[in-house]
């Protein structure tokens, strides 16, 4: 039997994680680990067995758990310490990968800080975005970071700067929903810079109408994720720079498998529409990249990320 390293926070076995996920579908975690903080953190990965895989998962709002759940242990960064932001009077937030995207433009907003309203429209929290350089309204992540640190599998703490910004630290490169951050590395805070100063009133203001505009052309009162498949990049003719319209032009529009299906709002959107499974999710994507590829030959790229083991099917029945 495995033996895991004394923690400050929590540690649960056999952990069902579908309810941390938006989609709600998934299987459990060998062990859920939810640390207390950046030390608990570092100290049990320093001491974990090496051979143990370890899985982040924040908010869950990009992810397909498949059914078969996830080897190892899965850390959790959510709760208080993990979604702190605090800001600062030269324009500058420092925050932690559990804050959601929009706490981080509401609380540059409430400083007085532009340029941050963006992230409003961002489904998930800072640390999944930073994962998928994710973006909305014309803006990315990389343009507003300065600097991350975090800690690799054995523990070892690592810092960067973000792209462009000076400094003697490496730099995190970033382009079109992709970084090239390690893959091991858990990244545990963030630095984050506006473009000026305003009224806050005004910036809140600003935030409300992006999240009207959310609410009218994205599925968010669904059991759903943020956007399915990327853009194609680089972009094609201007039919082909969308991926939601390359799936509604190959007809997939409200296509159904099981109990998963494409939003008929919008249609880079897949819904859990009451009892669907991981792998039905993750088979109703791959219909829909075959039929955009079969109909308008781009070969649409995830941006949802799946994770775990898909669950064997059951044997069959002899009569």
């Amino acid at each position: 039997m495995t033996t895991l390293p004394p923690v400050r926070g929590k540690l649960i076995k056999d952990a069902s994680l579908a309810p941390y996920t938006w989609f709600r579908v998934g299987g459990p975690a060998d062990w859920l680990f939810l640390p207390e903080d950046e030390t608990d953190l570092a100290g049990f990965l320093k001491t974990l067995d090496p051979a143990i895989p370890v899985t982040v998962l924040g908010v869950g709002s990009n992810v397909i758990v498949r059914d078969g759940g996830i080897a190892g242990v899965v850390v959790r960064l959510m709760g208080k310490y993990w979604g702190s932001v605090e800001a600062s009077e030269d324009g500058f937030l420092t925050a932690r990968p559990g804050a959601l995207d929009v706490s981080v433009a509401k609380a540059a907003a409430r400083a007085g800080i532009t340029g941050l309203e963006f992230l409003s429209g961002i489904p998930g929290s800072l640390g999944g975005a930073t994962r998928t350089n994710a973006g909305c309204y014309g803006q990315e992540l990389r343009d507003v970071l300065v600097g991350l640190e975090g800690y690799l599998r054995d523990g070892t703490h690592v810092a960067y700067r973000g792209p462009g910004r000076p400094g003697n630290l490496p730099e995190a490169s970033f382009s079109y929903r992709y970084t090239d951050l390690p893959d091991d590395l858990i990244v545990t805070k963030l630095t984050l810079e506006g473009s000026g100063s305003g009224d806050p009133e005004k910036i809140l203001a600003e935030i409300e109408l992006l999240q009207n505009r959310r609410a009218d052309t994205q599925p968010i009162k669904e059991k759903t994720s943020g956007s399915t498949f990327a853009n194609p990049d680089p972009p094609g003719t201007p039919d082909q720079r969308s991926a939601w319209k390359l799936i509604d032009a190959a007809g997939c529009r409200g296509l159904k498998v099981g109990g998963a299906q494409v939003s008929p709002k919008h249609c880079n959107f897949l819904i859990n529409t009451g009892d669907a499974t991981a792998a039905d999710l993750e088979a109703l994507g791959e219909l829909v990249r075959a039929q955009v590829l079969a109909t308008q030959g781009v070969n649409l790229r995830w941006e949802v990320r799946r994770i775990g083991r898909i669950k064997p099917p059951l044997p069959p029945i002899n009569a």
